[in-house]
């Protein structure tokens, strides 16, 4: 396993990361495919013994339960001092006008209950899922620099926002003398590669990691193009991300695998690797599968004509996924 600096801080991360949505109770929430707990902890298990450290969950994945099984997994399996946990706030996780956003009321509240599910005093990435117009920034920094230092975060991390919104947060906490973002998680693959325009710049020009979810288009990237599979078929966020001018970009991956004799899920993320702006793909799994291409993706090297093959298709879309 490689590791990199996550951004310009000096924390190792391995340079994939295993995003937990797909750990979860499937009666809970709204992931009827995610694996329940015995088939969960396997695949937690083998990205510990090829090396990954870096985990990454949510409170509202599966309703809170993908980070009471990621947390009872690594518990058991891993080194807590090793690891590097992220998880993430700002959706609905209670009924009432304070059960979700980014006031300092809905911060604390659901970091106290993600440290309870996870069964850790702390977490090393802490990360506003979205942005939250109904909250000021000002407020949101500052329960985030509150929470830092009274030792229950390490490290702060954004996701999927515009780069002016981002750039206004990083702004406004160093004018205050408040904890910056580290990291970007942001939607980026072949089919979507809109945040090369302005988070991209934003993000190197700050010293922040990128650690971009569904680096496989929610699988897309991986099958024939029309392919459904249980998961396609139920994602209804996921079916508003792509559309069939995509279908080009997906035929070239399948060339460009076919070219190597290797899985298009490696091509995809090799790509995605290559970007010197990435930190670490979020990758999800529910078969060893996954996890085997995952790895095995960070030795394949892209020719200039596969990235000539792999880009050119490319149109550009309207940002989607925040």
């Amino acid at each position: 396993m490689d590791y990199v600096k996550l951004g310009s801080t000096g924390l190792d991360v391995s340079r994939i990361a295993v995003g937990c949505m797909s750990f979860g109770d499937p009666a809970r929430g709204a992931h009827p495919w995610s694996l329940p707990e015995e088939e969960s902890r396997p695949l937690i298990r083998q990205a510990l013994e090829a090396g990954i450290n870096f985990f990454d969950t949510a409170n509202v994945y599966s309703a809170g339960s993908s980070e009471e099984i990621v947390g009872r997994a690594l518990a058991d399996y891993g080194n807590r001092d090793e690891l590097v946990v992220a998880t993430k706030v700002h959706g609905v996780m209670a009924e009432g006008p304070n059960g979700r956003g980014l006031s300092r009321k809905a911060i604390i509240s659901s970091l106290d209950a993600s440290l309870r599910r996870l069964g850790m005093d702390y977490v090393d990435l802490y990360q506003i899922h979205r942005w939250d117009p109904a909250t000021p920034i000002e407020e949101t920094l500052e329960a985030l620099h509150d929470v830092v230092k009274a030792g229950k975060v390490r490290y702060l991390g954004a996701s999927s926002m515009y780069a002016w919104q981002f750039s206004k947060a990083q702004y406004t906490a160093r004018a205050n003398g408040w904890t910056p973002f580290v990291s970007m998680q942001d939607h980026y693959n072949l089919l979507n590669r809109e945040e090369e325009r302005e988070m991209f710049p934003l993000c190197a020009d700050l010293g922040v990691g990128v650690i971009p979810w569904s680096p496989l288009a929610r699988g897309r990237l991986t099958r024939d193009w029309g392919t459904e599979t249980e998961r396609s078929g139920t994602d209804q966020f996921g079916s508003t991300l792509y559309d069939d001018a995509d279908r080009g970009i997906v035929e070239a991956v399948a060339k460009v695998a076919d070219r190597h004799g290797i899985p298009r899920a490696q091509i995809a993320l090799a790509w995605v690797l290559s970007r010197p702006v990435v930190s670490a793909p979020i990758v999800g799994a529910t078969k060893a599968k996954h996890l085997k291409d995952a790895v095995a993706a960070l030795d394949v090297v892209l020719t200039p004509e596969d990235l000539r093959e792999l880009e050119e298709p490319y149109l550009p879309h309207t940002p989607a996924g925040f």
